[in-house]
């Protein structure tokens, strides 16, 4: 009697043993399927100079390209990515396109092995910035357009010489007055000539 009451105490405890062994392990499995973030370069949070040629993502398992989405936005929401992503294992990297200096967003989305999406961002600061083309460059083409009404000096440039012509003109008309009243004196004092000749005679 006493050994049958032994054996089912230590059934009943064989049981309890592996019911709490189930319930420890049966949590663990969700949390694994679950993807995360577990580092990044430049660090979540960093003050850099000089700018990464690229922006890596480390992540819990590796992410499946179809359904990883990462941009990469500067100042002013200006686009900074150079290029498509590309997977080595549980690493992401993207191009980095910088612009000015200021605040940089990185924003992921990747999936899991449980189906569920995860998402989130990182952040750092670029303090030197590229420098932006100078104004002059564009206003060049502008510039040229005052040109125009230059050509209005032209056209008053004309009219001096219509004038002239009718300088010449004046003066011809002058000349031709001037022989008339030389014809005019010469046959009066031809006339008075042969009046004197005619009273002598």
């Amino acid at each position: 009697m006493g050994g049958r009451v032994a054996r089912a105490v230590r059934g009943s405890l064989v049981v309890l043993g592996v019911a709490a062994g189930v319930s420890v392990l049966l949590p663990a499995a969700p949390a694994a399927a679950h993807n995360s973030l577990t580092g990044s370069d430049p660090k979540n949070g960093a003050r850099v100079a000089t700018a990464p040629k690229r922006v890596e993502l480390r992540f819990l398992a590796s992410p499946a390209p179809g359904s990883t989405k990462i941009t990469i936005t500067g100042p002013d929401n200006v686009p900074a990515a150079g290029g498509a992503p590309t997977f080595a294992g549980n690493r992401v990297s993207v191009p980095f396109r910088p612009g000015a200096a200021g605040l940089y967003i990185v924003a992921y989305r990747v999936g899991s092995a449980d189906g569920h999406p995860v998402s989130g961002e990182i952040r750092f600061t670029l303090t030197t910035g590229t420098a932006a083309a100078p104004p002059s460059a564009t206003a060049t083409p502008t510039s040229a357009t005052p040109s125009t009404p230059a050509a209005s000096p032209t056209t008053s440039a004309v009219s001096p010489t219509p004038a002239a012509d009718e300088v010449d003109s004046d003066g011809g008309t002058g000349w031709l007055w001037a022989v008339v009243v030389a014809v005019v004196l010469v046959a009066l004092g031809g006339g008075l000539l042969l009046r004197r000749r005619s009273a002598r005679g």
